[in-house]
């Protein structure tokens, strides 16, 4: 997408085109956050996809009931790949426990 005629705005409220402008999206695995990242890529921007892992997969998956363990990652990753921009994982799992799930739990 390009400028805006009238503003000069990209249609993030940027001035400058999308090609120029790096937008970072939180991607959990689910439907939204994915077609975000994928509509802001298809526009041209410079799309980096970033989700957090909290806790462990292979632990999740052995829950009974658990649901969508372990799957979101792979999904995150899946629509970067096929939209051909980066996607990182960054391992939030000791800081969740320690300043979430142990709070709370205290």
């Amino acid at each position: 997408m390009a400028l805006d005629r009238d503003s000069n705005l990209n249609s993030l409220g940027f001035a400058k085109p999308p090609a120029q402008t790096r937008v970072v999206v939180a991607m959990s695995g689910g439907v939204d956050s994915s077609v975000v990242a994928a509509k802001l890529a298809d526009e041209g921007y410079d799309v980096v996809g970033v989700t957090l892992q909290l806790y462990d997969h292979g632990a999740a998956l052995a829950k009974k009931g658990a649901c969508c363990a372990g799957i979101d990652i792979h999904d995150a990753r899946r629509v970067a790949e096929e939209k051909g921009f980066p996607h990182y994982v960054l391992d939030y799992e000791n800081i969740f426990q320690d300043a979430v799930i142990d709070e709370f739990a205290d």
